[in-house]
């Protein structure tokens, strides 16, 4: 029966939409669910899972989040995302939810198709496939805050089997959605969110609820129980990519990890990063930072040079009081110029 099976929300978007920010908001207010993570990271480092690991919150439990890192889940179900939900469904007690935040360039549908392998198919159903949306930058005819950081990333995917333009990821994204969740909508001008929504409408599914929010939070009540059984109504869930196996070809770019002393100033490093950003073309930076005279970690995400920061969690006894940072950009790039102009070295 369908209610005996553990739920699991397909949670996709574009880079920087605040897929992330979601799921930490879905489980600060999980009430003693428990909840298990499959995050899709793409980079050297998994800074989501990190970020994730301190919600300070029990429903992150270290043993209930799973890293991918191989590459774009959608491209990579058979080697990655199936074994992963077997070891979880493994687990005792097993979870009672599992979210899974896909990387901004995959295609839901695939996903979603594979909950009808047999090895999970008896055990897991789909309870709703939620889009997060940038409203800011659809309301001004883009599909993300930085479009070439997106670019990079598809370049960054040796595994990534489809290269499409934006707008048809865009489209198969909220074309697969029983939810699409229009973001950051504290930041739009009046009429934004109508203009937002205007724009979706021609692509949503028949049925399909666009929820306006700021700051990833909806309340866990309509973020989770959507019971859409999705794995059984594929056909409704258009994609450009029915029936076509398409090749992808792959430019070079340049990721590195960076390590980094206390920071006595968080807006004077934040500037440093901002320059760096602009001046070296990186299109993604992602960690985070160990504040002189503050017990907690200091969570920095940056988009091309704009820049959001935020305090998570204590540093542990255990670990380093020392910052982490993923660096991203196109191949040719000057690690020692990037590194220093960061660090607040020089040129």
């Amino acid at each position: 029966m369908q209610d005996q099976k553990i739920p699991a929300t397909v949670i996709t978007g574009f880079l920087g939409a605040g897929k992330t920010s979601l799921i930490r908001h879905a489980l600060a207010e999980a009430g003693g669910r428990r909840i298990a993570l499959i995050i899709n990271e793409f980079g050297d480092l998994g800074i989501d899972e990190d970020v994730l690991r301190g919600c300070g919150d029990a429903a992150c439990d270290e043993a209930d989040i799973v890293e991918l890192a191989n590459g774009c889940i959608c491209c990579t179900v058979a080697d990655d995302f199936v074994p992963a939900i077997e070891a979880l469904l493994a687990r005792e007690p097993a979870p009672e939810h599992i979210l899974i935040e896909t990387s901004g360039l995959a295609l839901p549908k695939p996903l979603v198709a594979a909950f009808n392998w047999p090895e999970i198919r008896t055990r897991l159903t789909v309870d709703g496939v939620v889009a997060v949306v940038d409203g800011p930058a659809l309301a001004e005819g883009r599909f993300a805050d930085d479009e070439d950081a997106l670019q990079a990333q598809r370049e960054a995917d040796e595994a990534l089997d489809h290269e499409s333009p934006l707008a048809e990821v865009f489209e198969d994204q909220i074309g697969c959605a029983d939810m699409v969740i229009l973001n950051k909508t504290d930041l739009l001008a009046a009429g934004g969110a109508e203009t937002g929504e205007a724009l979706m409408t021609p692509h949503l599914r028949h049925g399909a609820r666009v929820v306006k929010a700021a700051h990833g939070r909806v309340p866990p009540g309509l973020l989770l129980g959507l019971d859409a059984a999705a794995e059984s109504d594929l056909a409704s869930r258009r994609s450009h990519h029915d029936g076509l196996d398409d090749a992808h070809d792959h430019d070079e770019f340049e990721s590195f990890v960076m390590t980094l002393g206390a920071v006595d100033d968080p807006e004077t490093f934040a500037a440093r990063l901002g320059r760096a950003a602009a001046a070296h073309g990186l299109l993604r930076a992602k960690g985070f930072l160990a504040v002189a005279g503050r017990r907690r970690r200091l969570v920095v995400q940056a988009v091309g040079s704009r820049i959001d920061r935020h305090y998570d969690r204590d540093w542990s006894a255990d670990e380093a009081r020392e910052g982490r940072l993923v660096v991203i950009g196109l191949a040719p790039l000057d690690r020692a110029a990037v590194e220093a102009a960061i660090a607040g070295r020089g040129a």
